[in-house]
């Protein structure tokens, strides 16, 4: 999503109280964003916490920072600054953080981004922004840089089943319709839900995409409330389950008197035979793949 990312940036250069900060990332995909900012275009070096440091100075004197590094490197090694500087006084800092759950793959659990949103959520004012598919980039930078409060953007691979096309943005987005289970995915998960069961029956799973947390500032719509009652609810995210979208749903459904028929969340498992690869390795050890979906529901 960088690439869409850097053109929803330049078609935003125009403000002049945009600022954007980098933490010595982005080499050969945010040069035009550099060439339309010139001097607004700052490289905060391999800084993380100075970085955020310098972002929350800025909002308090009134202009729009965004920071970009990598998600680990954000959310992790900055989570003070954040905390204390950006959330904390409530300022307008926007975080994008590239690579969410496994995708630096083979780099390890060192550049792995499973526990972000869930840790994040806790803080107060703070907007999570998890776009499913490339087309929802532009709009996500534009509902993140309209936001009076501080906003988190966690960028991924957005992929689209063969044959169909994304909807427009919304912070809830059912994607297929079905009579089977619930299925409610995070982010790119939903891309991956949608393949699973695209070419099913009308009998089939009911797949939602969630790309808003948390449920405090983007509760399900009616229409998830309505279709969710009497049915299997399936959260698929690819984070933890500790303090992810699954936990918050199904106490969520407590809070709510929502009786479901039955709860299957799929979360990542983190590094269950010790051994590190790519992307799709570490989403088929955790059952994030198409194949161990279905299995998954048809159990």
């Amino acid at each position: 999503m960088r690439r869409e990312l850097c053109a929803a940036l330049v078609a935003r250069a125009a403000r002049p109280d945009l600022v954007f900060l980098t933490g010595d990332l982005g080499f050969g995909a945010l040069e035009p964003l550099r060439d339309a900012l010139g001097a607004r275009f700052l490289n905060a070096g391999i800084a993380e916490q100075n970085m955020i440091g310098v972002a929350a100075a800025l909002a308090s004197e009134g202009l729009e920072p965004w920071t970009y590094t990598i998600a680990p490197f954000c959310y992790a090694r900055a989570f003070e600054q954040i905390r204390n500087d950006v959330c904390l006084h409530r300022l307008p800092v926007r975080l994008l953080a590239n690579g969410g759950g496994y995708a630096y793959g083979v780099m390890g659990p060192t550049h792995h981004a499973l526990e972000d949103y869930g840790i994040l959520s806790t803080l107060p004012s703070l907007r999570i922004f998890v776009p499913a598919f490339d087309t929802d980039v532009a709009a996500v930078v534009e509902a993140a840089g309209g936001d009076p409060g501080p906003a988190y953007v966690r960028l991924g691979r957005g992929e689209v089943p063969a044959g169909c096309t994304a909807p427009p943005y919304a912070p809830w987005r059912r994607l297929r319709a079905g009579r089977g289970p619930i299925v409610v995915a995070v982010g790119p998960m939903a891309g991956l839900a949608w393949s699973a069961f695209a070419d099913g029956t009308e009998d089939g799973p009911e797949v939602w995409a969630v790309s808003e947390l948390p449920l405090s500032m983007s509760p399900p719509p009616r229409a998830f409330v309505e279709a969710l009652s009497g049915r299997t609810l399936c959260v698929v995210e690819e984070h933890v389950a500790q303090g992810g979208l699954g936990q918050s749903l199904a106490t969520w459904c407590l809070e709510g008197g929502i009786a479901v028929a039955g709860f299957r969340p799929v979360a990542a498992a983190g590094y269950p035979s010790g051994t590190y690869g790519s992307q799709s390795f570490h989403r088929r050890e955790s059952g994030l793949d198409p194949e161990s979906l279905r299995q998954r529901l048809s159990a």
